[in-house]
């Protein structure tokens, strides 16, 4: 039996990037930290907000790669400086990806209160209409 894939099906042409996007999305690492929330905060936009506590502006880097959204987060080691009795805090970097659908930009980005704030808006595509005209074929 042959396993029926998204490029394969004859009425989904042209959706072979979508299984490699959940390929992709599936393989990006759940360590869960930092936490996160994603919320809908009108009907064309978005917000996840990361927990980053400790983290300053500069220890932060936000981009977009490949139609994904990429946070990253590393904090100076300053254990040299300090003496710890008791050190239940890490000074850990992370990674978050989110996967960007197509037509969704990435607004500005706040850090407030230990909680980083990305702004997603969507895009509404225009509606195109095409017509396409048929030839005859060259009869010989």
């Amino acid at each position: 039996m042959t396993k029926l894939t998204l490029g394969t099906h004859p009425f989904l042409l042209g959706f072979e990037q979508l299984e490699r996007l959940v390929e992709r999305t599936a393989k990006t690492g759940n360590d869960g930290y930092p936490p996160y929330n994603i919320e809908q905060t009108s009907e064309r936009s978005y917000r996840i907000t990361l927990a980053v506590a400790g983290f300053r502006e500069e220890d932060l880097a936000i981009t977009v790669e490949d139609s994904s959204l990429v946070i990253r987060g590393r904090q100076a080691d300053d254990s040299d400086e300090r003496i710890f009795l008791h050190r239940g805090i890490a000074a850990r970097q992370f990674q978050r990806t989110f996967v960007l659908a197509d037509g969704v930009d990435v607004g500005e980005a706040v850090l407030e209160n230990g909680l980083l704030h990305v702004d997603l808006n969507r895009k509404v595509p225009d509606s195109v209409v095409q017509t396409i005209k048929i030839k005859r074929s060259a009869e010989a």
